[in-house]
């Protein structure tokens, strides 16, 4: 739909557009929309060494030289610089794409002028920057910027404001069209080298950069209304079919496993199909050879969304940062428009009565990110958005999710406002963590305890604490991270009653086994984590809540710890780079009184004024260690801590019990193994009228023996 169209059949086009006018007048009035004539470097270094958080960027400021963090540090050095020389190419290429929307829009010449001149400035600069001589070795390098991967990014942000402008008859004077046509010469050139790179000598084709050379080699043909190199582009080795077909599992997640970078590599999937369809070519409802399809690609993004529609940052990837929002935003305005109404044929997940809903609701989300109010406010809403949809408050009701190729499993079931996102898949490669086994635990008011993130990778805490095992909630040994392996999920059964779940790891440790039993029911999640080791050693569980427990019952006791210990001096041995394990601060030990056989702490979930709570019983086990720990905040800023839980045992076999509950806590009942008529131990949970007892069978995993009040 032209953005002429959507003026007169939405309600929030016309002011959206004077909105986005006037941001351009303000900006030209400042003279902030010249291009610089150095290139960019590698944004990931735009990142505070102290605070670890990104640094400010105003794309109002003209030329900077030093670089401000939200905590009032100043940083300067070239690496900062390159990196705020990227956000400031990319916020004006941006620009230019706005330019010519508002031009679009009012038809009024100074904002076709404006996105020419962009265009065509950069144009004629392409060609004095240098194939980048400071780029990092394992780096295909571009001219503009570090990276190819960035530079292909940002030509097609430039590369689709050129196409508009020509969908709206603003003409070239033959001087800036020769700018154009050897600025579209060198990028082929370039791109179709760095292809052949990749594809052909690497033998790297799935990798996420290739998606992106081919949607910048899209751009090209497209704009030059080349049909049939787009034709070979997209059927070719590497190629759009062929990627969609390597480069994504067939239960359609991206095959690195970084929710991330599947919302990267499907926004380059949507560029290709957007230039395809200016030639009647329909790759929107094209599949894989496995059945991978775009479609099925946004369905799992409403599948791991949370009640909110916030995504969760699965392996590499932010929690929340405003580039990374108007990519979601750009995706779903686009997913909304092809695939709301449409169910996959063997989905189960999102009927078409709910599809609108889902969508509205991740929008809704990421707009709140962006601006604070769940509405149509930025460019991406123009120029992809269409219909009046109200941005909903919340998610539908969806059934749980299991991507048994990517290796992850969401569990929901109706009645109970709590879900856990569990991860036993692939290591993810360089994007993956040593995290297998990881819970994440949601309410619907908001996350619980969830994956914490990835700060920019110029950060030091990108490989000392947000990769490893010890930031991540699940069990490490002997003070080491994992090893990078795959588990399996050994059992997935959902029901209108219940989901279980069993997940095994047999490649973290050598000589270790881990298995992780979930059941989740209308009432409580049981959580039941074995620990099976060929020698002696220490064994700890993680709990990382992002709020700390308010308070404490069941006769546990806590005495206060020196806040200078570490994790690493507890444990009495580590790995020699510390695993994460220097960063985690003891707070507390809990000692248990012998009269109680649980400890029960509560979390607050949701605002001030709509505070629900979250009870987590954990079972007493003999000689174990409860301490409360403190260690580095969210991705979002590592600097503000959260306090967490972290279990502790010694010997060959390790096992952690919790039950969550809202409202009230559970009460358990344990009985060891060769107790009675059982030959393996059992557990009895209660809640209100409710009881079910529970086995840990060797074969069958957690099985339930009874049910009373269910």
């Amino acid at each position: 739909m032209r953005i002429s169209e959507k003026l007169t059949t939405t309600a929030w086009a016309p002011g959206l557009l004077l909105q986005l006018k006037a941001e351009l007048d303000e900006l030209s009035a400042r003279g902030s929309l010249n291009i610089p004539e150095e290139p960019g470097g590698w944004w990931h270094q735009y990142v505070c060494p102290h605070h670890h958080t990104e640094l400010l960027f105003d794309p109002a400021e003209r030329d900077a030289h030093a670089f401000g963090c939200p905590h009032g540090c100043r940083i300067e050095g070239d690496a900062y610089r390159g990196a705020w020389l990227v956000f400031k190419h990319q916020a004006i290429a941006r620009y230019a794409l706005q330019a010519a929307a508002v031009f679009a829009g009012t038809k009024e010449p100074a904002y076709a002028d404006l996105a020419k001149r962009i265009l065509v400035s950069y144009a004629a600069q392409f060609p004095l920057y240098p194939v980048h001589p400071d780029a990092q070795p394992w780096m295909l390098k571009g001219r503009a910027f570090h990276q190819a991967l960035t530079e292909a990014i940002w030509a097609t942000t430039l590369l689709r404001a050129y196409v508009l402008l020509q969908d709206e008859g603003v003409a070239f004077t033959s001087e800036e069209q020769r700018h154009m046509d050897t600025f579209l010469a060198m990028l082929e050139s370039s791109m179709t080298q760095y292809r052949y790179i990749l594809i052909h000598e690497k033998k790297n084709a799935e990798n996420n950069y290739t998606a992106w050379l081919n949607a910048a080699l899209s751009c090209v043909y497209a704009a030059r209304g080349e049909v049939e190199p787009l034709k070979a582009l997209i059927e070719g080795e590497g190629g759009w079919r062929h990627h969609l077909s390597i480069g994504v599992k067939p239960d359609h997640f991206e095959f690195e496993g970084a929710t991330y970078y599947h919302i990267f590599v499907l926004r380059a999937y949507l560029i290709s199909a957007e230039m395809a369809e200016r030639f009647g070519i329909d790759l929107y409802h094209e599949e894989g050879q496995q059945g991978q399809s775009m479609q099925g690609m946004f369905e799992v993004l409403i599948g791991l969304a949370d009640t909110q529609g916030l995504l969760p940052a699965l392996h590499d990837g932010p929690m929340a940062r405003l580039p990374f929002a108007r990519e979601i935003a750009e995706i779903m305005e686009i997913g909304l428009s092809y695939y709301a109404n449409v169910a996959l044929p063997a989905s189960t997940l999102v009927e078409p009565d709910t599809g609108v809903s889902a969508y509205a609701a991740l929008l809704g989300e990421v707009y709140r990110q962006m601006t604070g109010e769940r509405r149509r406010s930025t460019l991406e809403a123009l120029m992809y958005g269409e219909g009046d949809v109200e941005l909903a408050q919340s998610m539908p009701n969806r059934s749980s999710l299991f991507l048994e190729h990517s290796g992850f499993v969401a569990g929901r079931i109706a009645g109970n406002k709590l879900s856990f996102l569990a991860d036993f898949g692939e290591h993810g490669g360089s994007h993956g963590h040593y995290d297998k086994l990881h819970l994440s635990l949601h309410h619907t008011a908001g996350a619980l305890s969830p994956d914490l993130g990835m700060v920019p990778y110029g950060s030091a805490l990108r490989k000392a604490w947000f990769a490893e095992t010890a930031s991540h909630n699940t069990v490490s040994v002997g003070g080491a991270s994992q090893a990078p392996h795959q588990g399996s999920c050994k059992r997935y059964e959902a029901t209108p009653e219940s989901v279980s779940v069993w997940l095994h790891s047999e490649g973290a440790y050598e000589g270790c086994l881990m298995d992780r039993h979930l059941h989740l029911t209308p009432d409580w999640l049981v959580d039941w984590f074995e620990v099976s080791l060929t020698r002696e050693n220490t064994m700890d569980w993680w709990m990382h809540a992002l709020q700390a427990p308010e308070g404490v019952e069941g006769g546990w006791l806590p005495t206060q710890l020196n806040s200078s210990e570490t994790a690493v001096s507890a444990a009495g041995e580590a790995a020699p780079d510390a695993a994460g394990y220097d960063l985690v601060r003891l707070q507390g030990s809990y000692h248990q009184d012998a009269a109680s056989d649980r400890i029960v702490l509560r979390y607050a979930v949701g605002t001030e004024a709509e505070a629900s709570y979250v009870y987590q019983t954990i079972a007493a086990i003999p000689d174990a260690k409860l301490l409360s720990i403190e260690t580095p905040g969210t991705s979002i800023d590592p600097s503000r801590p959260l306090s967490g839980l972290l279990q502790r045992q010694q010997g060959k076999h390790g096992r952690f019990i919790q039950v969550y509950t809202v409202g009230e806590p559970a009460e358990l009942e344990w009985i060891p193994a060769g107790t009675g008529n059982g030959a393996s131990p059992r557990l009895i949970v209660r809640s209100g009228s409710k009881e079910i007892g529970y086995e840990l069978h060797p074969e069958q995993g957690l099985t339930v023996l009874r049910r009373i009040g269910a």
